[in-house]
């Protein structure tokens, strides 16, 4: 049996229904919790929503991120494989002002990369940044006191003179975690990789020459490539993270201004 509106049936008008883009906005630092606005846990949701609502052609990341949390930047990037590969759907990542660090990790999740001309890529690499506050304690008289079970357990305490053994270990764990984000991105962009000694050093790079280096495909914005792909007629379905009632409505308002900080000085370091 055939359903008809009028002189269209409903199977015909299904048909011809425009194709649709889910584009995803991933905006500011990737850390658990609350000091940043990526993570695994919030976002889960939004891009399962993504992906299966409507049979998307195809999937747009909008990446504007210095980076964060290198475990968050795992999983999301995973989810959005899994999710890619399960459904069949492409996905494209479109850079703003940076995908660096953890946000050209998560850029790396897409079957293509383009960026505006101006866009900051790539910072290839791992940072543990802290302080020390030892001397400033004993200049007041402050004596410090741990005690613990094991000799690793107060590794790096800011409030202690550093240890070169803790300093040995750090670096061997930032070194195997440089190695997951190597792998990761020698995994995703292949061939398209020139062989250059500074890939994988840290520095970042404009898109023109991340372009030449392999690291994107090319320069463009989300909206007239997508309708380059998929027609002028292209729907676009946009998600972005939502922000709980409480922090709407102030409750966190010391914790958005701490986040908001540490986003700033990461964006910083790429001359943002």
């Amino acid at each position: 049996m055939r359903l008809y509106i009028g002189s269209m049936n409903i199977i015909d008008r299904i048909r011809r229904r425009p194709p649709t883009v889910a584009v995803i906005r991933l905006q500011g630092m990737i850390a658990s919790g609350p000091r940043g606005p990526l993570s695994d846990e919030s976002l889960a949701p939004m891009i399962e929503r993504a992906f299966r609502r409507g049979k998307p052609k195809a999937v747009a990341l909008s990446i504007n991120s210095p980076g964060g949390s290198p475990v968050q930047s795992s999983l999301i990037a995973a989810r959005i494989r899994r999710l890619s590969e399960e459904k069949g759907v492409p996905v494209y990542a479109f850079v703003e002002d940076a995908a660096a660090s953890g946000g050209y990790w998560l850029a790396c999740a897409a079957d293509e990369i383009y960026a505006d001309r101006t866009s900051v890529v790539g910072s290839i690499g791992v940072i543990s940044a802290g302080f020390g506050a030892h001397v400033l304690l004993s200049r007041q008289g402050v004596e410090r006191r741990v005690h613990t079970s094991g000799k690793s357990k107060s590794m790096l305490d800011p409030f202690q003179p550093e240890k070169e053994e803790d300093v040995a270990r750090l670096k061997v764990l930032l070194e195997d975690i440089h190695a997951a984000f190597t792998d990761h991105v020698k995994a995703r962009r292949g061939g398209k990789l020139k062989e250059d000694e500074s890939l994988f050093t840290g520095e970042f790079w404009l898109a023109g020459r991340a372009q030449e280096l392999g690291l994107i495909d090319g320069i463009g914005h989300l909206v007239p490539e997508m309708k380059a792909r998929f027609g002028d007629k292209v729907r676009f379905r946009r998600y972005g993270p939502r922000r709980g009632l409480l922090a709407r409505f102030g409750a966190s308002v010391v914790q958005d201004v701490l986040a908001g900080v540490e986003e700033r000085a990461a964006f910083a370091r790429l001359g943002l």
